[in-house]
């Protein structure tokens, strides 16, 4: 699929060609997350129809309240979500004036475009011939670049990158889904050298949670790698079930972060464009190891 189209391309497009994969995973009180970042996601129904029954004539309305974090769920994090010795992406001090009570002035997510841009997935559990990695496995750049080469495609500058560890079909089971695989430093390096936009798997963290690199002298080093030194944003918790079910490797990818003021991530709803059917080179067509 071609992303810069004519207008007149755009504006007769046939829409019932094209297949809409739904990258995000439902959003509930119970699904799986760090300790420190509960309570995830709770709604209140504060209002109901009959508060107000017969008030308002035949018609009556109902809403209610959200309550979470920034950072649960399927989510992008902006490059104020991390800082290398108090500096943000951009030589940004992290400071009084950038740091508030109410957020960030500078680099919280509501200054994210909504991204539309060439997507690549990376099907490393397909590389490994496994359906999910296991737990603790390091996705390095020779990993990366073999999914390249078994898929026949190239990662460029301004690709979405999108790396499959197996790791959503455990996502109703919070212990073994926490406890998984993730990119080592090598792969987030190979990703930011190529100059990607943004990456995004499906795990809780992108990173091996309990990974501490010595020669960049931090935990999550993935983070400091792309978010603060290269801009690359990370999305997390990604549902890559259905893509990877569906054999593209190559897709349109969308993703709206919403306006958040302040704040150092937000929900998203990602979807995959894909044609109805499915062409020569797709992963899952050469699911040999």
């Amino acid at each position: 699929m071609v992303i810069r189209m004519a207008m007149n391309e755009l504006l007769g497009l046939d829409l019932t060609q094209i297949e809409i994969i739904d990258l995000e995973f439902p959003r509930t009180a119970d699904m799986p997350e760090f300790p420190t970042h509960k309570p995830t996601y709770a709604y209140t129904l504060s209002h109901r129809h009959e508060d107000l029954s017969g008030k308002q004539g035949v018609r009556s309305s109902a809403f209610g309240q959200l309550h979470g974090t920034e950072h649960a769920g399927t989510h992008i994090d902006a490059p104020s979500h991390q800082a290398e010795s108090m500096m943000m992406c951009g030589g940004i001090p992290v400071d009084a004036t950038t740091e508030t009570p109410t957020g960030f002035t500078r680099n919280s997510v509501d200054a994210i475009p909504p991204i539309l841009a060439r997507g690549r997935l990376l099907d490393v559990a397909a590389l490994k011939g496994v359906e999910s990695l296991q737990p603790g496995y390091a996705v390095t750049d020779a990993d990366l670049a073999a999914c390249c080469t078994r898929q026949d495609i190239t990662v460029t500058a301004g690709d979405v990158v999108l790396v499959n560890l197996g790791n959503a079909r455990h996502w109703h089971d919070e212990a073994r889904y926490l406890h998984s695989p993730g990119v080592a430093v090598s792969g987030s390096r190979w990703l930011a050298e190529r100059g990607v936009r943004a990456v995004g798997s499906d795990n809780i963290a992108w990173d091996l949670p309990d990974e501490f690199d010595r020669d960049l002298n931090c935990n999550l080093p993935g983070h400091l790698l792309l978010l603060v030194r290269a801009g690359i944003y990370i999305m997390e918790n990604l549902n890559l079930g259905p893509l990877v079910a569906s054999g593209h490797n190559q897709f349109l990818f969308v993703a709206l972060p919403l306006k958040l003021v302040g704040a150092t991530g937000s929900p998203i709803r990602p979807v995959a464009l894909v044609p109805r059917h499915v062409g020569e080179g797709c992963a899952r067509a050469r699911r040999e190891p």
